[in-house]
């Protein structure tokens, strides 16, 4: 395999908007003006306590049983090209686990698949876990903003374990047009400039922002050459046919499973890759994604088998925008999402009613093409309260139907990004 560069960029940001009475002041953060000093976190004053957590082996396997069970739903409900950061979103949603109780907390630890303790110290470890190279980085940066104003109240244990297990900085603002410029430029620096701007507005209603932001940055171990990219055919998901550049190259990993088959083209340094899965002829993705487990799909990458694979992939730009909330609720989590019986109790207190979710918003961006993969995701959580190996045969894999294609930490492999293209325009 011939080492070249070829520049990738992946950025996913969660942010959760809670949009009634959470925190309190609790002390005073260093303010000009209206404006955060983005360099004086609250956070800094206060202590980290002894963490005790255990190894948690199987937690890759839950998040990526939540990642396969998060894709399903939303393929069900949107079709078409889709694409999710289920890790972005597992974050955003163990941050917001932190203050939750009862049946609420139960819900949602049922849908992890893990405790929220057990969650908190898997966050905790992946993100502890994250490498760098010359040539690849991935990084998490997490930050709580909070209204200052009079009557809210704040639980110490829930603003020690979000700075215990996600290491969050915290910031007191007035949530005015100056606390939008100040968390579109925390956001931007967090994300390499990639996404500048989160939020076109601070809502009336929002009292508190809860923001994980996740910045992928990575080369090709063997880029495409001129060469290697020529016009062929896309066969989309209803019949019609569709022009597209397709990217040819001779990968060393071959994919599948008994409906699929695939392959794995790495990053340099090959902590990182993309994967591609196509179903069998006569099999749509839909019904592909209905034999997927995370257990199964674990396994497909674990056991790629090493040879030769004639690939090719489709260049491709396509956006996604949906909201999660429906297809959350299908997977088990309810209780949150009802404005009289949520139960936020954890988090805080406020005088204006209960504290429920009112929407999960996610966005994301990919971009596959001869230099690299550029991508994004924005996940927005609304709170409100109620007031090679030579073989002797080589496979062929070429993507020109529909497909799933993941980037992977090839170490755990855990989906960062997962989606599917069923059509070119």
């Amino acid at each position: 395999m011939e080492v070249k560069t070829m520049k990738k960029k992946l950025v996913s940001l969660t942010c959760l908007l809670l949009a009634s009475a959470l925190l309190s002041a609790c002390g005073g953060a260093a303010e000009k003006g209206n404006s955060v000093d983005l360099t004086q976190d609250l956070y800094a004053e206060i202590p980290e306590n002894t963490i005790t957590c255990e190894e948690l082996e199987n937690g890759y396997i839950e998040a990526t049983d939540f990642a396969v069970k998060l894709f399903q739903e939303n393929v069900k409900s949107e079709g078409g090209n889709v694409l999710v950061s289920p890790i972005s979103v597992l974050a955003a949603l163990g941050m917001t686990a932190n203050g939750a109780s009862g049946k609420t907390l139960a819900q949602m630890e049922e849908v992890f698949g893990l405790s929220r303790s057990e969650l908190s110290c898997f966050m905790r470890f992946y993100m502890n876990s994250l490498e760098s190279g010359d040539n690849y980085k991935l990084g998490f940066a997490n930050s709580v903003w909070f209204k200052d104003k009079n009557g809210l109240e704040i639980d110490s244990v829930f603003l020690q374990a979000n700075k215990n297990f996600y290491d969050a900085s915290i910031y007191k603002s007035a949530f005015n047009s100056q606390t939008l410029e100040d968390i579109n430029a925390w956001v931007s620096g967090k994300t390499d400039g990639l996404i500048e701007n989160v939020l076109d507005e601070i809502s009336p209603d929002a009292i508190m922002y809860l923001i994980n932001a996740l910045v992928f940055d990575a080369e090709w171990e063997s880029i495409y050459e001129e060469y290697q990219v020529a016009e062929g055919t896309f066969t989309a998901e209803n019949g019609k046919t569709q022009t597209a550049d397709f990217m040819h190259s001779m990968e060393s990993f071959y994919l599948e499973d008994e409906n699929a088959t695939g392959f794995i083209k790495y990053y340099s340094g090959r902590k990182y890759a993309f994967a591609a899965l196509l179903p069998n002829e006569g099999t749509t993705v839909s019904e592909y994604l209905e034999t997927l487990t995370g257990q199964s799909l674990l396994y497909t990458l674990e056991g790629a088998q090493q040879g030769n694979v004639d690939a090719a992939i489709p260049k491709f730009e396509t956006e996604f925008e949906v909201e999660m909330s429906g297809s959350l609720k299908k997977m088990g989590i309810t209780e949150a999402f009802k404005p009289a019986s949520a139960d936020f109790s954890a988090i805080g207190k406020s005088g204006d009613g209960n504290i429920f979710i009112s929407a999960v918003i996610h966005k994301t961006y990919i971009s596959v093409a001869e230099q690299g993969t550029k991508a994004g995701a924005v996940t927005v959580v609304e709170m409100r309260d109620s007031g090679a190996l030579i073989l002797e045969d080589i496979k062929t894999v070429y993507l020109d139907r529909p497909f799933v294609y993941m980037i992977i930490d090839t170490e755990a492999s855990l989906p960062l990004f997962i989606g599917t293209l069923e059509s070119m325009a």
